[in-house]
């Protein structure tokens, strides 16, 4: 590993160059349920956002378990992604933002994905908060390096077995 922050800067370009991620989210049977979601991440890697209609599996889901995991990569379906794509899998907890909050992470969320105005501002749009716990970030296809937070903080990172 290069430094600490290296990781970080692999995570954060991750998140600014990527406008797409696959949301995991648990059913009522305890099956996995998988969507591509437009998402946008905060300045600190602590925040991740997106918006999906209130009417949707993925937010029945969502209210029955807060707990999700997101993938973000770069892969480019090409022999070459077993050495240079990257992926980050996020784990943490999702909830409904409200209020002023809501109206912050909306505009926020609409600086990255400004077409989907008219989604966002539907209203049985709601806008979606995961507070992370961890990113798991892979490279060279088996490198894994984890960055925990706790308390708020960065914790790590740590490398893994794949």
């Amino acid at each position: 590993m290069k430094g600490s922050l290296e990781p970080t800067r692999q995570i954060r370009k991750l998140v600014q160059t990527q406008r797409f991620a696959v949301l995991s989210t648990r059913q009522h049977d305890g099956h996995p349920y998988a969507n591509l979601v437009a998402f946008c991440a905060s300045t600190d890697l602590k925040q991740i956002v997106f918006c999906t209609l209130r009417s949707t599996r993925k937010f029945a889901n969502l209210e029955h378990e807060e707990r999700v995991a997101l993938l973000v990569d770069n892969r480019s379906n090409d022999e070459t992604d077993l050495q240079q794509a990257a992926a980050i899998t996020v784990l943490g907890s999702c909830g409904e933002a409200q209020g002023d909050e809501r109206s912050r992470l909306a505009e926020e969320f609409l600086e990255r994905h400004p077409a989907m105005a008219d989604f966002v501002n539907s209203p049985n749009c709601a806008v979606m908060k995961v507070d992370i716990r961890c990113y798991y970030l892979v490279t060279r296809f088996q490198n894994v390096i984890e960055l925990h937070f706790e308390g708020g903080e960065h914790r790590g990172p740590i490398e893994s077995p794949a």
